[in-house]
């Protein structure tokens, strides 16, 4: 049976880029995990709203229950993952 890859979003009420960035510069130090911002969306400006609505997150096809507990404890450190 052959694996499927796993993408999912993440986002954080009103995290700051630098934030996001850090988050991202983790997750992509876990083997086999792609990160990819996701710019904000919104028409009308809001100074308290991040310049990132959210990330995308992708596990390679033959990733591990590892590397995924590791993604998991690291969006749980950032408040991205409830557990």
């Amino acid at each position: 049976m052959a694996s499927q890859s796993l993408r999912y979003y993440v986002s954080g009420s009103r995290l700051p880029l630098a934030v996001y960035r850090e988050v991202a510069a983790h997750l992509r130090q876990v083997e086999g995990v792609d990160v990819e911002p996701i710019p904000q969306m919104s028409q009308t400006f809001d100074y308290n709203q991040s310049q990132v609505e959210g990330l995308w997150i992708q596990h390679a096809d033959d990733s591990d229950a590892v590397s995924r507990e590791r993604v998991n404890q690291i969006l749980t450190h950032y408040n991205l993952l409830t557990t």
